[in-house]
């Protein structure tokens, strides 16, 4: 069974870079045979919070938000492709994340972070993990760290250059982590179920 994992990519900038990492990692996932999707929080534009999905009455959130919940619900993982804003978090995709809660719970997550300079989203990717753990997701250890994300991804989201082949050699690993999480979670769930 093919895991069914939601790349989640939070910038609404006009010229937005780490859309090319993201879309590197739905392509180098599905290559692998994982069914993987881009969430893109700019495209499904989501209102500033003010109430979560689960706050609404049934039947009542949003068409965007109602799809996102399904689509949510029934992933096995998740990447966050984490861009470095002041050393924090994108709020466009913490935003997109907080409509929901129990969704989340119980799957296991991975971390590609991004950044122009040289520290490559690492402090966001940092943040992230305690986002992901207060989420119910399990982090997972492995993680990307993608520096001078214009000349380490071409607008096709080829690698290039020496930042494309240190990502080409990371993927692996970082793939194989996160696929292990997802099969021993799904596996635990359908022999468990959840412990609330």
């Amino acid at each position: 069974m093919a895991n069914r994992i939601l790349v989640l990519y939070g910038s609404y900038r006009t010229d937005r870079l780490g859309i090319r990492l993201a879309r590197y990692v739905v392509r180098e996932l599905n290559n692998l045979g994982a069914d993987a999707e881009l969430i893109d929080a700019k495209a499904i534009d989501l209102p500033m919070i003010d109430r979560m999905y689960k706050e609404y009455p049934a039947g009542d959130a949003p068409a965007a938000m109602e799809e996102l919940a399904e689509k949510t619900r029934t992933a096995d993982a998740f990447v966050f492709v984490a861009g470095e804003y002041n050393w924090g978090v994108q709020p466009g995709l913490k935003n997109l994340t907080d409509h929901f809660l129990e969704e989340w719970f119980w799957r296991p997550a991975a971390v590609a972070s991004y950044s122009a300079g040289r520290f490559s989203g690492v402090r966001a990717a940092l943040a992230w993990h305690g986002t992901i753990s207060e989420m119910g997701i399990v982090p997972i250890s492995s993680s990307l760290a993608v520096g001078g994300i214009g000349s380490s991804l071409d607008t096709d989201a080829q690698p290039t250059g020496d930042g494309g082949a240190a990502l080409v050699r990371a993927f692996p690993r970082f793939a194989a982590d996160l696929g292990w999480w997802a099969e021993a979670a799904r596996a635990q769930r359908q022999k468990a179920g959840t412990p609330y």
